[in-house]
């Protein structure tokens, strides 16, 4: 039984929007093992300055991230497609354990299969340290963006 995420390429617009907001609402959930579902079994990543493969280690690396990663929330905006990648550019906010706000920008580029399973990950991040006043994003922190709160575009960022 073959895994299927969709929407499936060959994208339009439309569908690749769907596909990062779903994949925004994903990992805002801050579940490792509900998100490495969205990846197929043998991933590739770069993320920052790791490289690995496997839903196993996406798992790890989601669960180290989110244990540092504190109150974590990402908003993620399209950049570009074509028949089965997109890039997107992101930012999300955080705070360490010692109550220290950071805002991270990045891009990452997506490669999918078929099945509409990212196949392919690579991502740049800066972090920014912030003030809490300088928070922008603002919402439950259980669950994904509502739809009222503002992307990135409307931030200014």
């Amino acid at each position: 039984m073959s895994e299927v995420r969709p929407p499936l390429p060959p994208f339009t617009p439309e569908t690749a929007i769907t596909k990062v907001r779903a994949a925004e609402d994903l990992w805002n959930t801050r579940d490792p093992e509900r998100v490495s579902l969205a990846y197929t079994v043998d991933s590739k990543w770069r993320n920052r300055c790791e490289i690995f493969q496997g839903r196993h280690k996406i798992v790890e690396f989601l669960t180290r991230k989110w244990d540092r990663e504190l109150e974590y929330r990402l908003i993620k905006e399209l950049w570009a497609f074509t028949d089965n990648r997109i890039a997107v550019r992101f930012a999300y906010e955080y705070r360490d354990d010692s109550g220290n706000w950071f805002r991270a920008y990045g891009n990452e580029n997506w490669g999918f299969d078929e099945n509409g399973l990212t196949r392919h990950r690579h991502a740049s991040i800066n972090d920014r340290p912030i003030k809490n006043s300088e928070r922008k994003f603002h919402w439950d922190r259980s669950g994904p963006r509502p739809s009222h709160h503002p992307g990135l575009s409307d931030l200014g960022l």
